[in-house]
């Protein structure tokens, strides 16, 4: 059955809002927020209204910097969410055929058949660690697939797409006329030797991308996309209809966050190293829980080996303070996923209660 337009919502946006906060958080999948009062700004350097129609010129030139891209294939948009809206609007057309990971983040999917794509789907398997086989890929692309989606960092698992891996997804996408849009947010969060951008790997990728999970910095919305020259020109033109010109006062702290992003950077690499220790320790010890620990990354998504996750998310929340993400909002009802951006002793103590909760629900 197709949703009437107007009935479409994002479930998983809606429990990060309203049911995922708990004393003791695991929720979260990005860094713990970075303060304003760090960012060496004042009052005098901000402006409410900004004089360019189409992209903050300094903003442009520090994503183009950062990412490696000519500026004139860099679009910005609120987040990382919003630049996927985005591009899906200029990639295809309601009831073109698009495929997407299997599993994968559930707004991908919710955004993708609200603007009415015909949704067919590639695995990631478990038994592959969650990466991607070029050969699932070659079954399941047509040739009136328009578009292959997939996430790198992988979301929820963080698993890695090596750029071998990314150039065979985009021969196989070229030969087949598609395109290849690669969510980016979380490889951010590789902050040394980080690859570059998947956008260098040839003419057909389209890349997404933010500043807020790696770095703390989710209230300021400044994603990007990065396209060339003629859809990201495309790209413009289509949020005029969407949000017509960005808050200006976000774009000038987003350019005051960019020069001082080693410090930013450095902040959010010592939280999430010190949390994936802790973590790594945790899953080593746990029977109970098959997980493919991730060497980068902010999240980790083990499955419950006994009993029902809901259950279990039940006992979590209610006695030991403690939340997670369910792994139904990301089509795995058997995992869950856990976050390591949060404060370090909170994350130590919520693992803590995690390992307890364990102990209680499989005993």
């Amino acid at each position: 059955m197709t949703l009437p337009r107007s009935a479409h919502h994002s479930p998983y946006t809606e429990f990060s809002k309203l049911r995922s906060d708990a004393p003791y958080n695991l929720a979260t999948s990005g860094v713990m927020s970075y303060p304003l009062a760090e960012l060496p700004i004042t009052i005098e350097d901000l402006e409410i209204n900004s004089p360019d129609p189409y992209g903050y010129p300094p903003l442009i030139e520090r994503i183009a910097r950062h990412t490696a891209a000519p500026p004139e294939c860099v679009v910005t948009a609120a987040g990382t969410s919003f630049a996927n809206h985005l591009a899906f609007a200029a990639l295809f057309d309601p009831g073109d055929e698009i495929l997407i990971e299997q599993p994968t983040y559930e707004v991908l999917l919710s955004t993708a058949s609200f603007l009415g794509a015909a949704i067919r789907r590639f695995p990631r398997r478990p038994e592959n660690n969650f990466g991607i086989d070029p050969d699932d890929l070659r079954k399941a692309i047509t040739s009136r697939t328009k578009l292959i989606v997939i996430c790198n960092l992988h979301n929820p698992t963080s698993a890695f797409l090596s750029n071998d891996v990314l150039l065979e997804i985009g021969h196989i996408a070229a030969q087949h006329g598609a395109l290849v849009l690669v969510d980016e947010v979380y490889l951010e969060t590789i902050w040394d030797n980080r690859p570059g951008s998947s956008f260098h790997l040839g003419d057909n990728f389209v890349v997404t991308s933010s500043m807020t999970k790696a770095y703390g910095l989710g209230g300021l919305r400044c994603g990007w996309i990065l396209a060339q020259p003629q859809l990201a020109r495309k790209m413009w033109r289509l949020d005029d209809l969407f949000s017509a010109s960005p808050v200006h006062a976000g774009e000038r702290i987003a350019v005051a966050a960019f020069d001082h992003l080693p410090a930013i950077a450095a902040r959010a690499r010592d939280i999430v190293e010190t949390n994936r220790r802790v973590l790594d320790d945790f899953l080593r010890s746990r029977s109970d829980l098959q997980c493919a620990i991730p060497a980068f990354g902010t999240t980790a998504f083990p499955r419950l080996l006994t009993g029902p996750v809901e259950s279990f998310y039940d006992l979590l929340r209610t006695k030991y303070d403690t939340g997670v993400v369910p792994g139904h909002f990301f089509e795995q009802p058997e995992h869950f996923r856990i976050g390591i951006g949060g404060e370090k002793k909170m994350t130590e103590e919520a693992l803590d209660r995690l390992a307890r909760a364990l102990d209680s629900f499989t005993s």
